[in-house]
């Protein structure tokens, strides 16, 4: 015999069923894309923005995320959980589709039927298996969202609605096929492979053909009905991220990653900058709204969700969207509040974790900058007062700019001003500049580069802030400032190869400076010294010692660098004993986003968190590559009452104590 199946058993394959069931299916798609064509009225509310450009790289991108659910494996559990859903389903679709290809277009106008043989048989089987993994992994989705209830996890009633009617939808298949093959396959070998189906045939055997026909019939046009309601009511609920967050990952910015968009503060066309308004947004930022699955992974990374601020970026997300779809002319600032504004450090770790690639970070800086250019608010009196600071001189310690080379007195460093020949420019920064306890870590990069027979130049009181701080609390006009005066130097002197030991100098250096006609090689200390070591240059002894190290927020998510610091510590002897959050989970610090500059007055404070996290390893040591890190690690251990048990030192200090 033949192995295969009447496709339209019990049911008919003529008008009486082809009309109603393509009218309902066409009339629900119809539904579908009209009700997207609305939506896209919302997304046009925003400014324009190109997410169409390397076209063949966003499509791969699109496929590999969807197909693969890469992003959504990123957490295990749940994403494992939905990910196996998903590939379930999307095997039931595919089979659907076979099964609709030959039934209503090869085997009906060419006679041509691919359902059969070997071929049938593995089809079955697959779409069994497929089946049954959907059901279980939907019935897991569901408990963990109703009875196990995750904290922060918000159910709505669309939320039930759509996964009610998707357990309905599969489980109905199940038993349409179990009808099917109580009749016309049990006693033969066709109905082993379908090993689900088998078992509801066998649980249907003793109603009799008769009504197991009937029974057959009425679930066939009830699983219509459903899977067309599903599909209608699709944009009208969560459920919408089906299709937005496919298209999210086509969507998504190219890099470099972390790069923020530089305003035209020569426009004197524009009548405000920033976002005050959500037609101020660009289009994509509405769209991340539709994008969002409320999966609430951006908040359980978020340190000031963590710490009790009221930043949620899932919720303020949510609150875009709806602004977007009802209110569009309601001031952004006031109705997701300053607070939750003020509160985020920028480090990225709800971006890196977002299953929908929707962009958190920019949002916020967008809103900021109309805080602060057009209102002239900043969170404190701090906060204003390091503004005015770095206007005046260029650091916001409010310190003589001629006092900034000062720390290199005796040193084998030169500024430029003296002799320009050198191998690279050393971009100090300001902590490095005048605070005392990061002061150290400057020297000792000098020190390691002259072991290494690297001849440094420092700009000394040529040199300004890099303006990060500023720009991330939204003075987009004070660090253009900033940035052309130092990139007026670097043209000055013919530098040709920067290297810093701030990870936020070195990620706006190297990426948003480009914007105003950089156009360098910058390096990060750790990258460079590993290099140095790897060429046999830099030599380190190895010394025994027990520690563990902090992935800052920009050298790690902003930039991928994870390796390099790692390295260096293990030539140094390093014992290394990894933070529950390390890598790309890193915790922050806390002083990111020109959080530095402020006051922490709401919840708990981050670098007290953090600072328990390296506690709990046991390690004596925390070791970090930043001076933002490094001056939030030392108040936290404070903070915290962790002296005696924990001390935080920079892996400059750790390499210089181990030169050969």
């Amino acid at each position: 015999m033949e192995y295969t199946r009447e496709i339209y058993w019990n049911v008919g394959h003529g008008a009486i069923t082809l009309i109603p069931m393509y009218l309902l299916s066409l009339t629900a798609i119809g539904v579908l894309v009209y009700a997207f064509l609305q939506r896209s009225k919302i997304y046009k509310q925003g400014q324009t923005l190109n997410r169409t450009d390397q076209l063949p790289l966003r499509i791969t991108t699109m496929i590999k995320n969807v197909l693969l659910q890469s992003k959504v494996l990123n957490v295990r559990g749940p994403g494992a959980a939905h990910a196996l859903f998903f590939w379930g389903f999307f095997i039931l679709f595919l089979g659907t589709c076979l099964i609709f290809l030959q039934a209503d277009f090869t085997d009906l106008f060419f006679g041509i039927k691919f359902l059969k043989g070997s071929f049938y048989l593995f089809f079955s089987l697959i779409l069994d298996i497929a089946g049954l993994i959907a059901i279980i992994m939907l019935i897991g989705l569901l408990i963990r969202r109703y009875i196990v209830r995750p904290a922060g996890l918000e159910n709505k009633k669309d939320d039930f609605i759509m996964h009610g009617l998707l357990l309905l939808i599969l489980i109905s298949g199940f038993l349409i096929e179990g009808a099917r093959i109580a009749v016309t396959e049990i006693g033969t070998p066709l109905a082993a492979w379908s090993p689900v189906g088998l078992w509801v045939a066998k649980a249907l055997y003793g109603m009799g053909e008769p009504a197991v026909r009937v029974l057959h019939s009425n679930l066939w046009w009830l699983h219509l009905f459903m899977v067309v309601i599903f599909i209608a009511i699709i944009p009208f609920t969560k459920l919408r991220h089906i299709f937005t967050t496919s298209a999210n990952y086509l969507l998504t910015d190219l890099g470099p990653k972390g790069r923020v968009p530089t305003l035209d503060m020569e426009d004197e066309e524009a009548e405000s900058f920033g976002a005050a308004q959500i037609t101020d947004m660009s289009w994509k930022d509405i769209f991340d709204a539709d994008a969002c699955t409320s999966c609430k992974r951006c908040q359980d990374r978020c340190p000031a969700w963590a710490t009790d601020k009221p930043l949620s970026p899932m919720k303020l997300v949510q609150q875009l969207g709806d602004v977007a779809s009802q209110n569009p002319t309601a001031n952004l600032a006031e109705t997701i509040t300053k607070d939750v504004l003020w509160a985020c450090t920028t480090c990225r770790a709800c971006q890196e974790i977002c299953p929908a690639d929707i962009e958190h970070v920019n949002k916020i800086i967008d809103m900021r900058r109309n805080l602060v250019l057009m209102e002239g608010e900043f969170p404190g009196e701090e906060v204003t007062t390091a503004m005015e600071n770095t206007e005046v001189n260029g650091n916001p310690f409010g310190l003589a700019f001629a006092s900034r080379g000062d720390w290199a007195a005796g040193l084998p460093v030169v500024t430029l001003e003296e002799n320009r020949d050198v191998d690279v420019l050393y971009f100090v920064g300001c902590y490095a500049s005048f605070d005392k306890r990061n002061q150290t870590i400057a020297k000792a990069f000098i020190q390691l580069c002259d072991a290494a027979g690297v001849k440094v130049g420092i700009l000394g009181k040529e040199e300004k802030c890099c303006g990060e701080p500023m720009r991330k609390m939204g003075n987009e006009y004070l660090y253009q400032m900033q940035a052309s005066d130092n990139i007026e130097q670097f043209k000055n002197y013919g530098v040709t190869q920067i290297v810093t030991t701030c990870p936020h100098c070195f990620n706006t250096l190297n990426k948003d400076y480009r914007d105003l006609g950089l156009d360098l090689n910058v390096t990060h200390y750790t990258e460079f010294l590993a290099n140095l070591l790897q060429q046999g240059q830099l030599k380190i002894q190895s010394q025994p010692f027990d520690c563990t190290y902090h992935d800052s927020c920009y050298l790690g998510r902003y930039n991928d660098i994870y390796q390099a610091p790692r390295t260096l510590l293990q030539a140094a002897g390093a014992t290394l004993t990894e933070m529950a959050k390390s890598g790309a989970e890193s915790f922050c610090c806390s002083a990111g986003g020109g959080r530095i500059l402020a006051d922490e007055n709401i919840g708990t404070r981050i670098s007290e968190k953090r600072a328990q996290m390296a506690a709990d390893t046991g390690a004596p040591t925390l070791i970090s590559n930043c001076p933002f890190c490094l001056t939030m690690f030392e108040d936290g251990i404070k903070g915290a009452e962790l002296d005696g048990q924990l001390q935080s030192k920079d892996l400059a200090e750790i390499l210089v104590e181990r030169l050969a």
